[in-house]
């Protein structure tokens, strides 16, 4: 699998990261281990996670994993923090104390003395940019992390943020959500990134699961989309405006011989902009799907048919 440098730094990472944000909600410790092995042994580095992620359940299980199953300096660990978990349910709190703790707390999940990158998980609006940046820079200079970025942030936070960063322990990823269904990073995120040598990761590289094909005739009873808690996840990308994108993909996949996840992966590959797309399976076998991606090369035709077909509507608002 392809490495790449996380914008400017010396970073290197996988083209396609592990997402685990169905681990130890949808995913138990056996499928994890196996979608953990198959993807260091398919070249795979960059895995990707939060504290959010079942309420943290799903760092511990990474925790549980790394020594055991794969060696730890042989993965590229990536958190996020500022999203706090209250009685009344989850709260965006991007303060400098909030995020500390989140961090010393998602390390000890995890079982390591750093991470190697992380992410302020959204924005939030009752912080100062200033004291969030300031927590990223606590963060590198006692060791927690190696390097830190954003998730989820407008371009012109990222924009602000590399600048104030600069010189300093430096902006080195941005994450936003970004596929054939989802271009409207096009519009600020990816230029400022790119302006600024900010990495780009982008999640949900399959359309929510839209893109894999699986709901153009129905909706199956064990997707996401027939679930009453991801449902309203996965609706934004069910409507007409995205069939259109969606019946291209499975006719180039037709076409080619392979299956659409695996035409979504590879017209994002070629992407400059983009480092690395996060893909998330709930099973071991739906992640060895998207690990035969690297090996497909699209035809020029086939990228410029996609996007045309998959161009944002002036405004980029999201596909219904």
């Amino acid at each position: 699998m392809e490495q790449r440098g996380l914008g400017r730094t010396g970073l290197r990472v996988s083209h396609l990261g592990l997402g685990t944000m169905t681990w130890s909600r949808d995913t138990d410790e056996h499928e994890a281990a196996e979608q953990l092995r198959d993807f260091v042994d398919a070249g795979g580095t960059l895995l990707d996670t939060a504290a959010s992620y079942a309420d943290g359940a799903a760092e511990e299980l990474i925790g549980s994993l790394l020594g055991d199953v794969v060696p730890r300096d042989e993965i590229v660990l990536c958190t996020k923090a500022g999203v706090r978990r209250t009685a009344t349910g989850g709260v965006v709190d991007a303060s400098r104390g909030a995020l500390l703790d989140s961090l010393d707390a998602s390390l000890a999940r995890l079982g390591t003395d750093h991470v190697d990158l992380w992410l302020v998980q959204t924005p939030d609006p009752r912080t100062p940019l200033d004291e969030t940046l300031s927590a990223l820079r606590l963060a590198v200079a006692s060791g927690r992390t190696r390097y830190v970025g954003l998730s989820n942030h407008p371009g012109w936070m990222t924009a602000r943020a590399a600048t104030l960063l600069a010189g300093d322990v430096g902006l080195a990823a941005v994450e936003v959500e970004y596929s054939l269904l989802q271009r409207g990073a096009e519009r600020e995120v990816l230029p400022a990134a790119t302006d600024l040598g900010v990495g780009v990761l982008a999640w949900s590289p399959l359309g929510r699961g839209v893109l894999t094909g699986k709901y153009r005739r129905t909706i199956p009873a064990d997707s996401r989309a027939a679930s009453p808690h991801l449902a309203g996840f996965v609706e934004p990308y069910l409507g007409a405006g995205s069939l259109a994108v969606v019946e291209a993909v499975a006719t180039a996949a037709d076409g080619l011989g392979c299956a659409p996840l695996e035409v979504a992966l590879a017209w994002l590959r070629v992407r400059g902009q983009i480092t690395s797309a996060i893909v998330g399976a709930r099973t071991a076998a739906q992640l060895r799907g998207s690990l035969t991606a690297h090996r497909l090369e699209l035809p020029p035709e086939i990228v410029h048919a996609l996007d045309e077909v998959s161009a944002p509507e002036v405004g980029y608002p999201e596909r219904r």
